[in-house]
């Protein structure tokens, strides 16, 4: 049986009849696998906080718990059949929370919900200190763990995950263009929890809010003036590396320079003129915003000047 695999992000879930793998990194977050003996099939989703407070969006437990069910339930018919697992809800990083801490509420959002849908609970693997890897195979219910050692990579990836548990996405926008500078902030504008905290026309300009500003993601521009947008990501790579989306009408799919800044370090390469900028932000709304969701959960290592000299 052929599989397709998936990797989840925080705030996503995946429920299908069809066999997927689905991978994903927990470390305070929770992932509910869920799956019906009878009708043969299962989903997970990947959480972070356990209550929205008005927001529908599968971040929040509630809202990610009662999506994944809801789906079941229409796919199988009922309800009858359906189990779960519960992983992750550690305490990482030696963060510090409130009295109450993040991955333990988690935990108990996911037990309460379960217990009102009458899903028994078959495994959890809970708590603790460390991060975990899982490996969920959704059409027999196979699970695969092992915790995240204590790397420094791990940590890494761990401190970036509770930092947004409880903080907004830091965009900054590169663009020669105002007029496209602003219609990239007014596609972000209504997203709770994305915040564009600059927005800069040339690339020196770029480098003093990117100092200043300490963003977690960048959009960048290819043609700029007095530097392009290439040799600005060089420069970013070497001396202080940041997650990039290259947004650009040369950046083609197959083209030279999305291969360039592949190469470089851009996390993601869109062709601006699919965005369809001038014709509302349905389309650049479903494009960029999950890109910069993904963008900002990307370790992005520092490199030599050497490694990108030639490229």
């Amino acid at each position: 049986m052929e599989a397709q695999k998936v990797f989840l992000l925080p705030g996503e879930y995946i429920i299908s009849k069809k066999p997927h793998e689905v991978t994903t990194l927990l470390g305070s977050c929770v992932a509910l696998c869920l799956y019906h003996r009878q009708a043969k099939f299962g989903g997970m989703n990947h959480f972070m906080l356990p209550k929205t407070s008005g927001e529908k969006s599968a971040k929040y437990g509630d809202t990610a718990i009662e999506t994944l069910v809801r789906f079941m339930e229409r796919g199988a018919g009922s309800l009858r059949g359906a189990e779960a697992m519960i992983f992750g809800g550690a305490s990482v990083v030696g963060a510090i929370r409130s009295a109450t801490n993040i991955g333990d509420s988690n935990v108990a959002m996911a037990r309460t919900m379960l217990k009102d849908y009458g899903i028994p609970i078959t495994k959890e693997q809970v708590g603790g200190t460390s991060g975990m890897k899982i490996r969920y195979q959704t059409w027999d219910n196979q699970v695969q763990w092992r915790v995240i050692e204590r790397s420094q990579f791990a940590q890494t990836m761990l401190a970036k995950e509770e930092h947004f548990d409880s903080n907004r996405i830091k965009v900054l926008v590169v663009d020669d263009s105002p007029l496209v500078r602003n219609l990239l902030i007014k596609a972000m504008a209504d997203e709770p929890d994305i915040e564009v905290v600059g927005q800069a026309g040339d690339a020196y300009e770029a480098r003093e809010m990117v100092l200043e500003k300490n963003p977690d993601v960048i959009t960048l521009d290819i043609i700029m003036p007095k530097m392009d947008g290439v040799a600005f990501l060089k420069r970013l790579m070497v001396y202080h590396p940041k997650p990039v989306i290259i947004v650009s009408t040369i950046a083609k799919a197959g083209s030279k320079v999305e291969f360039r800044a592949d190469q470089i370090g851009a996390v993601d390469v869109i062709d601006k003129e699919t965005l369809n900028l001038y014709q509302g932000m349905e389309t650049v709304k479903s494009m960029l915003i999950p890109k910069i969701r993904k963008a900002s959960r990307a370790l992005v290592k520092k490199k030599d000047k050497s490694e990108v000299a030639d490229i």
